[in-house]
């Protein structure tokens, strides 16, 4: 409970860690990576997974083939823009479980879309019955076919609510 919590110590070592560690871009070094190559993901059911980000989200799947680290099992990947994708695994057989936050895991994927899509995806998703959790007119949250959160955001590519966060 959010109670309990000393929040004014929060925003103390948030503070800290801002002044510790945050430079201004012109002081900030340019980063060892390239992009995002591609984020992975493990699903149930390969057919449900491409019906939804396929038809569902839009973002189209550019290749599947056999996962070379465990044989039988699919790789295969979306399209969601600016070079990146999107990946996932089925590992048939292994009895992965079900999907489950936990410290250290997933959280959630945030797919920044333009604003005109956003309201298009956002109809699609209550057409087809997916609950979904609007934010500050600019994000829904909501979960794929084995739980996994997703979010839609209209803001651009390095901005949050506004503010640029790079």
């Amino acid at each position: 409970m959010t109670s309990e919590i000393d929040l004014a110590a929060i925003d103390a070592e948030r503070e800290r860690l801002r002044t510790t560690y945050l430079r201004s871009p012109r002081e900030r070094p340019a980063s060892a990576a390239r992009g995002l190559h591609h984020f992975a993901v493990v699903c149930s059911d390969v057919e449900a997974t491409i019906r939804f980000y396929q038809e569902l989200l839009e973002f189209p799947l550019t290749e599947i083939f056999e996962n070379r680290d465990y044989k039988g099992s699919n790789h295969f990947f979306f399209d969601i823009g600016n070079n990146n994708l999107l990946a996932f695994f089925d590992f048939p057989g292994l009895g992965v479980g079900p999907y489950a936050e936990v410290l250290g895991g997933l959280h959630h994927i945030a797919i920044s879309v333009e604003p005109e899509k956003w309201e298009r995806l956002k109809g699609k998703l209550r057409e087809a019955g997916v609950d979904y959790q609007e934010e500050s007119g600019t994000s829904i949250y909501f979960r794929d076919p084995d739980g996994a959160r997703l979010e839609l955001i209209a803001d651009p590519l390095g901005e949050m609510y506004g503010t640029s966060v790079l």
